[in-house]
C-alpha cells in the first residue's frame, strides 16, 4: 500500500519531466552560473540567538489548506522583521499550495537565507532553487537512497548552496555525509503523518556535533524551543503555528519575544 510520501515522490517525478521540457538542464545550468550566492543558511542559524525558520506554507497532505490567500509580499518581509534567522519557502503545488514563484518573489523581499522546501529528487531541482533565490535545499532521508542523498548534496554544494538533510528515525541518520550542513530531525512521519516532538529529544545525541542541528514539525510553544536548545538543537523549523493565524509575521514576532 502506498503511502503520501510515495504519491508525493511519483508525482514529483511527472513534475520535473514537464519542467525539463519546458527548460532544459542545459539552459538551467547557462543561467545558474550568473547567480552569485549572498546569503548562508547555515551561518545564520550559528550567529542567531533564537534560530527559528518561519515557514511560508499554504496548505499540507495533513491538514489541507491553512491559509488559502496567503501572499509572499504579506509574509516573508514581515517574516524577516519579526527575527526569523531563515525563511523556507514551499515550493510544491500539488500538496502544499506552493510554487518556484513563490520562491523568486521571497528572494526580492529580503536578505534572511531562504530554503527551497521540496521533495528533491533530481539534480534539475537544485539548478532551480539557485536559480530562484533559496541559500539552501533540503534533502529528505526517507525519499531518497544514501547514494541519491549524497549526490545531490554534492550538487549542491557544488553551486554554492547550503545543504539540509532531513531524518526521522535512527536508521536514516545513514544518510549523513560530508556535503551535508544541517541536520534537520522531523518530529512528522512522513508515510504516516503523526508528529511527535520526542522523536527529537531521542535522536539529538545520535547526530554528530560537527553538524548544525534543528528540529522540525509539530513546534508550537516557547518552553519546547527552549528545552530543545538545552538539549542541543540551533534551529526550530516552524510554519502551522504562524502560518494559521491572520498576520503570521506579527505572529512570528511575539512568539520571538516569549524566547527572550
Amino acid at each position: 500500500m502506498s503511502t503520501i510520501l510515495d504519491k508525493i515522490i511519483a508525482n514529483k517525478k511527472i513534475e520535473i519531466s514537464k519542467h525539463k521540457e519546458e527548460i532544459s538542464l542545459q539552459e538551467l545550468e547557462n543561467k545558474v552560473k550568473e547567480v552569485t550566492q549572498k546569503f548562508s543558511f547555515k551561518e545564520s542559524l550559528q550567529k542567531s540567538s533564537t534560530g527559528i525558520i518561519s515557514e511560508f506554507k499554504r496548505r499540507s497532505p495533513s491538514k489541507d489548506w491553512i491559509f488559502k490567500e496567503a501572499k509572499i509580499e504579506e509574509v516573508i518581509p514581515y517574516y524577516s522583521k519579526g527575527g526569523a534567522s531563515a525563511i523556507s519557502v514551499l515550493t510544491d503545488f500539488d500538496f502544499f499550495g506552493g510554487n518556484l514563484n513563490d520562491l523568486k518573489e521571497a528572494s526580492l523581499l529580503t536578505n534572511t537565507p531562504l530554503l527551497r522546501k521540496d521533495f528533491m529528487v533530481d539534480e534539475y531541482q537544485i539548478y532551480q532553487a539557485k536559480l530562484y533565490g533559496a541559500s539552501a535545499i533540503l534533502l529528505i532521508a526517507a525519499a531518497l537512497t544514501i547514494e541519491e542523498t549524497k549526490n545531490l548534496a554534492k550538487k549542491a554544494k557544488e553551486l554554492g548552496l547550503d545543504v539540509l538533510l532531513e531524518i526521522h528515525n535512527e536508521q536514516e541518520l545513514d544518510h549523513i555525509n560530508e556535503y551535508v550542513d544541517v541536520v534537520g530531525v522531523n518530529n512528522r512521519n512522513l508515510k504516516t503523518f503523526v508528529t511527535d516532538v520526542q522523536v527529537s529529544f531521542q535522536l539529538v545525541e545520535k547526530i554528530p556535533n560537527e553538524f548544525v542541528k534543528i528540529s522540525e514539525s509539530g513546534i508550537s510553544s516557547s518552553q519546547t524551543v527552549k528545552e530543545l536548545q538545552q538539549v542541543g538543537y540551533q534551529g526550530f523549523l516552524m510554519g502551522e503555528n504562524f502560518m494559521k493565524t491572520s498576520n503570521p509575521g506579527e505572529a512570528l514576532e511575539q512568539f520571538i519575544k516569549e524566547l527572550r
